[in-house]
């Protein structure tokens, strides 16, 4: 997966190619206080400023015609207080950097996304998360950040220190200002033993509560046009470690789950009636596995080819309701889907605008080819993810405007009213913020 891309005239495009913006200027800040003169600077010229991570948001939330932040130097490890079991990393870190230092110091996450290329404060400005019947969201794990504000000023929060900042900075969506360090709750390395095997989706929807109950970590894909899904399940593990071969890696994570994925997307972009006929195989093609190793190498896999996607949170309670509604959309309607539908869970947790605030959820992610029409398609999931109570993804693509947050976010009022303390003037505002918190 490649990284930002910045096209001729200083235009911005994001990992999808979905959002373009064009930044009055660039900055690529060395330090804090040359972030800081930044943003002061911007204040003087009347300009809003946005830092841009790795580009992987599927919305407008870093988009920016003033200055764009590159925090491509803001990166490293600050410190790690092993009698605490933290670790403070520099905001422009990306996760794949962050989990290897973590790996060789003897140290892991307790639980991460499926892809490691976003920066440490895009991927927990947005939400990122995995899925775990107990371990939450990257943002949960955070114990302490750094923030600035719109003066230019660092703040210091954790749950002692500015406890109504950190309880809502950790998902921030870039409203409140500029991540600058992040502190992580890390502990010893551990083993992950994974099973991954096709089960049919039926089965999967009718045990889906013995299946969460069962494993630490269980997700599952479904193959629209088919009953079939792929599995996944990860729990902790005494041991000896068994990673993937490596021939057999390549074989089905690079080759199939990326080569062909590719390719046969490309057939059904140009021919979209081989879809239903594609899924079937695309189905078939992963066989069972099993295998055991640390956990960054278990929780991420590669994503090379681009897609554009939707991904809501439901109540856990919904998800096997929603997901019937969901193919059975699909199976009355002239849409080809040529990507599987992802299914994660989360705990519930205590940030503010987290779309696991407050209840145990379940992610619903749909996805279509990158130049696929994808409207229709999401514009009908998204009718059937909000009659359920559904909360967006911040980082994925939806329509939902303040109205809506404001009905299914009971703390809503809480952080719009803090965002008007930190940055009244809206230094760090944009279109999609105006639109998703209002004025």
């Amino acid at each position: 997966m490649s990284t930002i891309a910045s096209g001729k005239n200083g235009t911005w495009r994001n990992w999808a190619g979905n959002v373009t913006a064009h930044p009055v200027r660039e900055v690529t800040p060395a330090s804090v206080d040359e972030l800081s003169a930044a943003v002061r600077r911007a204040a003087e010229d009347g300009l809003t400023v946005k830092a841009v991570g790795t580009g992987h948001s599927f919305t407008a939330t870093a988009a920016t015609d003033g200055v764009l932040i590159r925090p491509q130097l803001l990166t490293g490890i600050r410190g790690i207080d092993r009698a605490a079991g933290t670790v403070t990393v520099e905001a422009g870190t990306p996760l794949k950097r962050l989990n290897a230092a973590l790996a060789r110091e003897g140290l892991s996450l307790t639980n991460m996304g499926d892809i490691m290329e976003q920066t440490v404060s895009g991927a927990t400005s947005t939400g990122t998360h995995g899925t775990g019947r107990e371990s939450a969201s990257l943002a949960a794990q955070i114990t302490a950040l750094e923030l600035m504000t719109a003066d230019g000023s660092v703040l210091t929060c954790s749950a002692k220190e500015n406890p109504d900042v950190f309880a809502a900075a950790r998902v921030g969506i870039g409203a409140l200002g500029i991540i600058t360090a992040i502190t992580f709750a890390v502990e010893p390395l551990f083993l992950l033993t994974a099973r991954e095997e096709p089960m049919p989706l039926d089965r999967v929807l009718t045990e889906f509560d013995e299946l969460w109950a069962e494993n630490e970590h269980f997700e599952f894909y479904w193959f629209p046009h088919t009953g079939n899904t792929n599995t996944k399940r990860n729990n902790r593990s005494a041991g000896p470690e068994r990673p993937v071969g490596r021939l057999s890696g390549w074989f089905e994570d690079e080759f199939l789950s990326n080569g062909v994925f590719q390719a046969v997307n490309w057939v059904g972009r140009a021919l979209p009636a081989t879809i239903p006929s594609i899924a079937r195989l695309s189905s078939r093609a992963l066989s069972a596995r099993t295998y055991t190793d640390i956990p960054y190498r278990v929780f991420t896999s590669p994503r090379r080819v681009r897609f554009v996607e939707m991904e809501y949170a439901v109540p856990r309670e919904a998800l096997v309701e929603t997901l019937r509604e969901l193919r059975a959309m699909v199976d009355r309607s002239p849409l080809r889907v040529s990507f599987p539908v992802e299914v994660r869970t989360a705990p519930a947790d205590d940030i503010t605008l987290s779309t696991a605030s407050g209840r145990e959820s379940a992610y619903i992610a749909v996805h279509m080819f990158r130049g696929t029409p994808y409207q229709a398609y999401f514009t009908a999931a998204e009718r059937i993810l909000t009659a359920h109570g559904g909360r967006p993804h911040w980082g994925k693509v939806h329509t939902q405007d303040a109205e809506y947050f404001a009905g299914i976010y009971p703390r809503f009022g809480e952080f719009t009213a803090l965002r008007d303390r930190l940055d009244p003037d809206r230094r760090f505002g944009n279109d999609y913020l105006r639109r998703v918190l209002g004025t």
